[in-house]
Parts: structure tokens; sequence; C-alpha cells
């Protein structure tokens, strides 16, 4: 039980990393990828206790969404750095074609 309460502060620090920094990109990717593992970890350990191989799965269909989520953002990332010269929340709205 007190590892399921762990796998919950980590999505609660997840939420907490994306909530209050908005300034910073590299951190806002990394509090997503913290809720994306906090949530394999509750995953693994349920399937653990009930002995169930399902929640496992689970767990590693989100290892490659969250592994597919990283590139794509890193790949963003670059494209923004190399339009801008910089990686600030500010920018991002001027990427918009209007």
């Amino acid at each position: 039980m007190s590892l399921i309460l762990l796998g919950f502060l980590l999505f609660i620090l997840g939420v907490l990393g994306i909530i209050v920094n908005r300034k910073n990109i590299i951190v806002m990717l990394m509090s997503i990828e913290l809720l994306l593992l906090s949530i394999n970890f509750i995953l693994i350990v349920t399937s653990a206790l009930l002995d169930n191989i399902l929640g496992q799965f689970f767990a590693l269909y989100i290892l490659v969404v969250a592994a597919a989520e990283s590139a794509i953002g890193l790949s963003l990332l670059v494209a923004l750095y190399r339009t801008f010269g910089t990686i600030s929340v500010q920018y991002i709205n001027l990427l918009n074609d209007k």
C-alpha cells in the first residue's frame, strides 16, 4: 500500500511541476515524463499485488508512448530554437500562421 502512495506522490509532483513552472519547456516535458512514469509505477505495483500480468503490458505500452512523446517534444524544441534562437515559452504563439 505504501508503494501505491509513493506512486500518487510522484504523480502529484508531476502535476505541480506543470502548474508551477510554465516558463521552461524542458521542465514541463520532464514533468510530463514524471506523470507517465508514476502511472507506470502504480500499474506495475498493482499488477504485482494482484498477481496479474495485464498491468505490466499496459506499463510497457505507456513507456512506448512516453518515448515517442519525448522524441517529438525534443524535436519541437530544436525547431523552436532554430527559428527564434531561444526555447522560451512566450515565443510558441509566434509559430501560428495567422
